[in-house]
């Protein structure tokens, strides 16, 4: 068995479905392993423009396994949906082709009561959550209190475990925020809906894991957000409430390190980020709209979850090289190439200041990097669209310059850049 894990690289939006999505032609299974449906991919195939929020990307491709590992939290409400919608685009989603670890945690109504009240009780301390309860289920996983989605295969379980939760949530969200509470009754019956239709999905992880080993099929691991999200290792508090680095992959699938026989960091040839907290290549005015786009193309940087727009800003390569040391990176693949062409330079962050002393590496204290003053070195940039482009060779020399300097740089090299949302545009450094 091989385990390749595609993580981001940055503040998430780096690409990584796409990334995943070219990858997954070579596996037998991918597995999303963090977050919950707090993140999006957007990924074209044959059949049009599929967007997903929990279902792993493997599912646009008939020889795959797709499965959501006990380190994803679950709202069934979401996923049925979901589910539903890749049907209606064509695709096959049944019990051979997605599995679900009976373990992963599920995200109920109460936790996104509770993620609306406690954002508003912060007021203007926000920390800007997609209000998907993704936080409050986090917290009841690691307090354990929360509740497992295998619940939903006894709907005996799920009736008395689910109204115990809601009653302890109502009184939370009462006495504590002031908020209105919910109706247990309604929920407990939505849920008791859910059970049939979810139940022929969960697996046992520890068993489904095992055949995998004994087959010697390959996993591909599908990280969701980015490396500065990450909650140990991120701008807190401005993270997401998950790892969401590499080694979360091996936690989640339940794999040690033996296995792993690459980790692809996907990285954006800008930078973008959504919601609040520090940014130190953040770009305003006309360059931010030249990289942002308008939101009139599909591709535009706008949020596939939450539709805000993305603060964009130069690629930052102090960022990029500690990604690269707490992930373990192998390859880089970076995407967005293309948006860089017609520039006239392209300013890239080499290293930080802080009170007019230049610093390397990201500071250990996230706060600091509100101080963090870019300092650039400027590459000239090239007019020509690559968008056609296949092979390396046929870039414009500046194009092929700014890869080069990245690789320099990180000392990591770079496996693909992307040049168009499509599969097919791609540009392969080496073959994977």
């Amino acid at each position: 068995m091989s385990l390749r894990i595609v993580v981001g690289t940055q503040w998430g939006d780096e690409g990584k479905g796409r990334v995943t999505d070219i990858l997954a032609a070579s596996a037998d299974i991918v597995a999303r392993f963090c977050g919950g449906d707090n993140a999006g991919h957007t990924v074209v195939t044959d059949k049009g423009i599929i967007k997903l929020h929990l279902v792993p990307v493997g599912i646009a491709h008939e020889h795959v396994t797709s499965y959501i590992s006990r380190g994803v939290v679950v709202n069934p409400s979401v996923l049925l949906d979901e589910m539903e919608s890749h049907r209606e685009s064509g695709y096959e989603v049944n019990p051979t082709r997605l599995k679900i670890s009976s373990r992963a945690h599920m995200v109920t109504p109460a936790h996104i009561a509770l993620d609306a009240a406690q954002e508003q009780a912060r007021g203007s301390k926000a920390i800007g959550t997609t209000l998907r309860g993704i936080g409050p289920a986090f917290v009841d996983r690691t307090s354990r209190k929360g509740l497992t989605i295998g619940i939903l295969a006894s709907p005996r379980k799920t009736e008395e475990a689910l109204e115990s939760h809601l009653i302890e949530k109502n009184e939370e969200l009462r006495l504590k925020y002031g908020a209105p509470e919910l109706d247990v009754a309604s929920i407990v019956a939505d849920y008791l809906s859910f059970s049939p239709r979810i139940a022929p999905f969960l697996v046992d992880d520890s068993d489904f894991i095992a055949d995998v080993l004994a087959q010697k099929r390959t996993i591909l691991a599908e990280g969701t957000q980015g490396m500065m999200l990450d909650l140990d290792h991120g701008s807190c508090p401005f993270v997401t409430s998950a790892n969401t680095t590499a080694p979360a992959a091996l936690v989640s699938l339940g794999l040690g390190p033996k296995e792993v026989e690459s980790v692809i960091g996907v990285a954006k040839s800008f930078t973008s980020r959504v919601g609040e907290g520090p940014f130190p290549t953040e770009l305003s005015g006309a360059l931010a709209l030249r990289l942002r786009g308008t939101g009139r193309n599909q591709w535009d940087e706008f949020g596939v979850t939450t539709g805000r727009a993305r603060r964009v800003g130069w690629l930052d390569l102090e960022i990029l090289r500690y990604a690269a040391r707490v992930n373990g990176l192998d390859y880089l693949a970076l995407t967005k190439l293309d948006i860089l062409s017609g520039l006239e330079e392209i300013p890239v962050c080499v290293a930080y200041e802080i009170n007019g002393e230049q610093i390397r590496g990201v500071p250990s204290e996230p706060l600091l990097l509100y101080q963090c003053k870019p300092v650039y070195k400027v590459l000239p940039g090239w007019s020509t669209d690559i968008t056609g482009v296949r092979k390396p060779s046929d870039l414009p020399q500046n194009a092929r310059r700014y890869v080069e300097f990245v690789e320099d740089q990180t000392k990591i090299p770079v496996m693909l850049a992307t040049v168009g949302p499509h599969r097919e545009q791609n540009v392969w450094f080496i073959n994977g």
